[in-house]
């Protein structure tokens, strides 16, 4: 029988365990409540407990033997695996309804499993958060074996293409590989600092209009609109960027006597700050709406204008939010790959001139692990200390995010009181 129809079955002969459990368990919750005993929970509530009883531990066995299997490469029969875990479910159902008894409190053993499948999503996001981290160095820690970190972090020519020659032994003057990373940095934080500038003011602005001078008809039309934008492809934005913004910078610095290239900076970082511009918007809005009302009424009791109080009240007060929210942005920022490889090219240029072509960080990732280089090769080990060094950089303002988040909240649940 194909493994597919056998496991369809699995599932099927435990959810219709579970419902017995459930259906078994009510039924005698019921009856001893009937005799007028005192019980801890609802008859719905043993209930539940008895199939979360029965198919929860035969879930956990199963998903258990999966890792094993996959990942261990332990040789388990799935046939038998399956098996096993439909026989600890019937060992459940008949412990399930063994506990429907007036001093047991099923509504405390539901919330106890809840708790603990929480604190299970938590961990789950933690040690993804730690495997990650821990692979991206171990990668790094041998490519910093091959080439040196300071020259790394300070040097500012990037030729990694001439890598091959270097491992040959055949490297001479100019052509040995260079990994100096400063010229990919300048360029990722030009573009996202270009970004930050379009971003911030129309993310912020629109957030305010939203929620202190617009009609509700017109909130009601316009926040999904802008909204929208969150939803289109990265690299609908890319095609954007090339065939019609870099050429309009292009002209735009032909009339003021510029010289401007096709591939340059300028065009992904507008483009990028108009992407980013709903996800400002949307995370202001709420940190503004936030604010208690009680501090708008106070202002305009003291007789200034609606447009004072906003600058002068609303935005001070949720300021720590909106500096959160702006950091939030910039790491979505950095991170972006298609809008730059499409508009400014993959040349790296240390240069102040946004209207040069640059690349990023995540575009030379991107095309060190993509080459045709061995693993092994110092061009593909670059993509992870690359990625090291930007994991420090967002994490790092994502941790600031988190602080002022927190200060803020802290700020008006102490004035709320």
């Amino acid at each position: 029988m194909p493994m597919n129809i056998v496991f369809l079955l699995f599932c099927a002969v435990l959810v219709v365990m579970g419902g017995i459990a459930f259906v078994l368990s009510r039924a005698k919750a019921t009856r001893v409540r009937a005799t007028g005993m005192a019980m801890h929970a609802q008859p719905d509530q043993y209930a539940w407990f008895a199939a979360l009883a029965t198919a929860g531990p035969a879930l956990l066995v199963s998903a258990l033997g999966a890792f094993a299997l996959l990942l261990m490469g332990a040789e388990i029969p799935t046939f038998y695996l399956l098996a096993a875990s439909l026989v600890i479910a019937l060992i459940g159902l008949i412990m399930g309804l063994n506990k429907v008894r007036p001093e047991f409190h099923a509504r405390r053993a539901i919330e106890g499993v809840i708790r603990k499948l929480l604190a299970v999503a938590a961990m789950i996001s933690i040690l993804t958060t730690l495997g990650i981290l821990l692979s991206i160095i171990s990668e790094a820690l041998r490519f910093f074996q091959l080439h040196s970190f300071w020259d790394f972090v300070t040097g500012t020519t990037w030729n990694p293409g001439a890598s091959f020659l270097s491992a040959a032994g055949r490297a001479e003057g100019g052509s040995a590989a260079q990994f100096g990373s400063i010229p990919l940095f300048a360029g990722t934080f030009m573009i996202t600092l270009i970004a930050m500038l379009v971003a911030i003011p129309f993310g912020l602005g629109a957030a305010i209009y939203m929620v202190e001078f617009a009609p509700m008809r017109v909130r009601k039309a316009a926040k999904p609109v802008i909204e929208v934008l969150a939803g289109i492809p990265t690299v609908v934005y890319g095609v954007f960027a090339a065939l019609t913004v870099a050429p309009l910078v292009v002209d735009i610095a032909g009339l003021f006597g510029l010289d401007a290239s096709y591939s340059n900076a300028l065009a992904p970082g507008l483009v990028m700050g108009i992407m980013i511009i709903p996800f400002i918007s949307s995370l202001s809005d709420d940190v503004i709406n936030s604010v208690p009302n009680s501090l708008r009424e106070g202002a305009l009791a003291l007789g200034i204008t609606k447009s004072e109080m906003v600058r002068n009240v609303v935005v001070p007060a949720a300021a720590p939010g909106i500096i959160s929210a702006s950091l939030l942005a910039v790491s979505r920022a950095l991170g972006e790959t298609m809008i730059v490889v499409m508009a400014a090219g993959m040349r790296p240029n240390l240069t102040a001139n946004p209207l040069e072509d640059m690349t990023t960080v995540t575009v030379s990732i991107v095309a060190a692990l993509t080459g045709d280089q061995e693993f092994e090769s110092a061009q593909t080990l670059s993509a992870f200390a690359l990625g090291l060094v930007l994991f420090i950089v967002t994490l790092t303002l994502n941790v600031v995010s988190v602080f002022m988040i927190r200060r803020f909240r802290e700020k008006y649940r102490v004035n709320n009181l």
